[in-house]
């Protein structure tokens, strides 16, 4: 338990600052000034900066700052990612050139969209360490330069309601064997299982480092047409590359999870607008939570691979046109364009306090769905 929170809000915190650095540097480079960055949130523990004399000062606790020329650079009590506060975010200061707001919209276009470069680009630097380490793949079409290592036949998906969810087989779980005998390929493992419906099965399945003996008793499953237990396998093994062809690796996988991403949320909408639900599992804080304890379990690799994922989750959600996203603000950044005067401040405000409401909201019904699916 102690290991899923630690490792969370770890991997949570490295993606949110690595997002709102790249706000804080492109604001810098254009110009802008940034009132403050911080890692965690507030409240601060405290900050340094330098005053209009130019001489580096600490400041303890909440104390206002009047006399920085500069960023405050802060501590934060709240250890989740960090924040950057951009002069003129919320519209003020236009007569100034140094903030955001005086700025031309192309400008606080990139400054806006950076987070969410930030973070694939972060995506893609995790996937070249983990293709220099070594990363789990599946093995159908793996490039002949790859090295791999450590085969196996590894569990890719698990059905609900399935045999396999109640005997609590798990995504990334390996099959070393089942009633003691050893597959090499998963169309083994499908033909051996294929003939023992309603015969109770010991599946020998190897979690991280822990060995567990899991009883399954497959069923008939109208999915496939012949005997089952609900799990979708596949050969893996850890790829590897040398670090330059790694580098390479990285973005070109970067580039294609993000497309696969963007499809999944486009079907995602069009069930849900033409009535047929979602078609997809959707999780919260809570069940990304215990996801990323599962794979910290697995070991660094897996959790390097699930982190870059994460943060290409978030890049791609935070880019979507609804208020209160870094999507929707540059959506009213498009719209100024086209009316050649912006929205009314008042207005676009009602619109991004909505939208955060909303978000809230659908955060708290999925954090409650996984509460009662996890716990």
């Amino acid at each position: 338990m102690w290991l899923t929170i630690i490792v969370f809000i770890a991997v949570l915190s490295i993606l949110v600052f690595a997002h709102e650095l790249g706000h804080f540097w492109t604001a810098r480079r254009f110009g802008v000034k940034a009132e403050e960055f911080g890692f965690g949130f507030p409240p601060r523990l405290g900050g340094v900066y330098k005053n209009k004399a130019g001489k580096w000062k600490f400041v303890w606790g909440t104390k206002k700052v009047e006399d920085a020329i500069e960023t405050v650079y802060s501590l934060n009590w709240l250890p989740l990612g960090g924040f950057v506060k951009i002069k003129g975010e919320q519209g003020d200061h236009k007569e100034e050139n140094d903030s955001f707001a005086s700025q031309a919209i192309w400008k606080r276009c990139i400054i806006l969209t950076a987070g969410v470069v930030m973070n694939l680009v972060l995506a893609a630097v995790f996937l070249a360490v983990g293709f220099w380490l070594g990363l789990p793949q599946s093995l159908d079409s793996i490039d002949d330069r790859a090295q791999i290592s450590e085969q196996n036949i590894q569990i890719m998906q698990v059905l609900s309601d399935s045999p396999a969810e109640i005997a609590d087989l798990q995504l990334g779980d390996i099959v070393i064997s089942i009633n003691d005998e050893k597959f090499t390929t998963t169309e083994d493992v499908q033909n051996f299982v294929a003939t023992k419906e309603r015969q109770e099965l010991t599946y020998e399945i190897l979690r991280g480092e822990e060995t567990l003996a899991l009883n399954i008793i497959p069923e008939y499953r109208e999915d496939t047409g012949q005997a089952g237990i609900g799990v979708a396998i596949a050969e893996t093994g850890l790829v590897s590359y040398p670090w330059y062809w790694a580098i390479w690796e990285g973005i070109k996988a970067t580039v294609f999870m993000t497309w696969y991403i963007i499809l999944a949320f486009f079907n995602l909408f069009k069930d849900l607008i033409i009535g047929q639900g979602a078609g997809i599992e959707v999780s919260g804080p809570v069940g990304i939570a215990v996801i990323t304890g599962r794979f910290a379990r697995l070991g660094f690799v897996y959790l390097l691979q699930f982190t870059a994922l994460l943060s290409i989750n978030l890049a791609i959600i935070n880019y979507l046109p609804f208020p209160a996203l870094d999507g929707g603000r540059v959506l009213f950044l498009i719209i100024e364009k086209i009316r050649g005067k912006a929205v009314p401040e008042k207005v676009e405000a009602i619109f991004h306090n909505l939208g955060f409401a909303l978000l809230m909201i659908l955060v708290l019904i999925v954090t409650f769905r996984d509460v009662i699916k996890f716990f």
